[in-house]
């Protein structure tokens, strides 16, 4: 048996510049990921068939079923690199769903890089971009789960050097699902701006106001957030997760703990930045 952690996304910055003829929206992003997130594991089988089991504090949210993003991306590697192996997969879903750090994508992503292992794949015979993009805007960046600057769709990656990796962060959300299409409809469709990575600490997200529309009970978690005076307070994704960044673990670990006594209900994460 071979196991994978699918990294939890985070935006530390998400602009939105134009709604596009194709119903997708034109964004530039800065994708950062978390040392923590979903578990998965895998063992062999000789008779090609897939299978998933999940378990976890959100396995009941999540359906197991062929459009399983875990399962599209196991068919997808094995119908491209031609393999006869199936596998036994297992979720442990410990991320929200619907809740803007890539659960689903970086499922499928973490898919893809244990799959490759377990079946011994030739990683240079196989368009893993490609197939990546296939299956959701984020799994391209959630592929390689490294901070990237993502513009387009999400589909046009750029490797940024901010020396993030270690930063205290804690994610938390209301436990309150904000789906993404409603949110992405609910932006105004004003342009107000560009996002230049190098200078991230100014940038912000744009899906903020949709979402808070649809649950207000976001506006409380970043209120909350920012009154644990962090470096950076802002939502995630669509939402309704949000983050802040920390300047060591010891702040980090003891804003968790305040909020933990007072949102007892609300779920939270503490992490650092991969």
């Amino acid at each position: 048996m071979l196991t994978e952690t699918a990294y939890a996304k985070v935006n530390l910055a998400l602009h939105v510049r134009a709604r596009r003829a194709d119903g997708y929206h034109e964004l530039e992003s800065l994708f950062a990921f978390c040392a923590d997130g979903d578990g998965l594991s895998a063992t062999p089988r000789d008779d090609g068939a897939l299978t998933l089991a999940i378990e976890g504090p959100f396995a009941d949210d999540l359906d197991a079923g062929e459009d399983n993003l875990v399962l599209r991306a196991a068919r997808a590697l094995q119908s491209t690199s031609g393999t006869m192996l199936g596998a036994d997969l297992r979720l442990d879903k410990r991320l929200p769903i619907a809740s803007g750090i890539g659960g689903g994508s970086a499922d499928a992503a973490a898919t893809l890089r244990l799959l490759v292992r377990l079946w011994e794949v030739r990683p240079m015979e196989i368009d893993f971009p490609a197939i990546a993009a296939s299956l959701g805007a984020d799994v391209p960046a959630c592929l390689g789960s490294q901070t990237v600057f993502g513009a387009g769709i999400g589909e046009r990656l750029e490797t940024v050097d901010l020396d993030l990796e270690g930063t205290p962060i804690l994610l938390v959300n209301p436990l309150i699902a904000c789906p993404t299409g409603p949110v992405f409809k609910g932006w105004d469709g004003l342009d107000r701006g560009p996002f230049d990575p190098q200078d991230w600490r100014r940038g912000r997200n744009d899906l903020a106001a949709p979402a808070i529309a649809l649950v207000p009970e976001v506006d409380e978690v970043l209120a909350v957030l920012r009154a644990q005076l962090p470096r950076v307070a802002r939502m995630s994704g669509s939402g309704a997760t949000c983050f802040a960044l920390f300047a060591s673990d010891a702040e980090r670990d003891a804003a968790a703990a305040r909020i933990e006594e007072d949102h007892p209900d609300w779920w939270g994460m503490a992490s650092t930045l991969r």
